[in-house]
């Protein structure tokens, strides 16, 4: 009797695994300062890349690009395109957020890393990176999304304005 419970719960629990977003997941988001060389750290350390991240963000005429290092897995079929979008807000007043997209294939699954980079040019015009949100969509459909705490602030459209 245990066994034949056992047996209806775990094909209960399988037909529901059709969907796509249910199978697909930003794991976590990592913004990385990069240094002229495109290095993040200087060694494999974790104390050590925080404590690189630090002299950057100390020194930013060192910086040469801003990479937001992404993991994700989705159980598409293996070779299935995706779409990785990463929304950036800047702290310049008037600017719009400035949007990448990163084509990446489903592998099963395992999660994967994948990497998307604002130019030292485009992290001046935004005046640097305030707020960014990521999104992985399959065609037009968006199946997850990860965001940082001040994207769901509404940005302030017209600055020293009193209500």
């Amino acid at each position: 009797m245990r066994f034949l419970s056992g047996l209806i719960l775990l094909a209960c629990l399988a037909g529901g695994s059709n969907a796509v977003a249910a199978d697909a997941k930003i794991v976590k988001v990592l913004p990385h300062f990069l240094d002229a060389k495109g290095r993040h750290t200087l060694s494999p350390s974790l104390y050590e890349r925080d404590a690189y991240q630090a002299q950057l963000r100390e020194n930013p005429e060192l910086i040469s690009a801003l990479r937001f290092d992404i993991q994700w897995k989705a159980r598409a079929n293996r070779g299935e395109e995706l779409v990785l979008k990463m929304e950036v807000r800047g702290g310049k007043a008037g600017s719009k957020p400035l949007t990448l997209k990163e084509k990446v294939k489903g592998r099963g699954l395992f999660s994967t890393w994948s990497k998307v980079s604002l130019s030292k040019e485009q992290f001046a015009a935004i005046g640097g990176v305030n707020a960014w949100r990521a999104t992985l969509w399959k065609g037009d459909q968006q199946v997850n999304e990860m965001k940082s705490f001040l994207w769901s602030r509404n940005p302030v459209e017209k600055r020293g304005q009193t209500n």
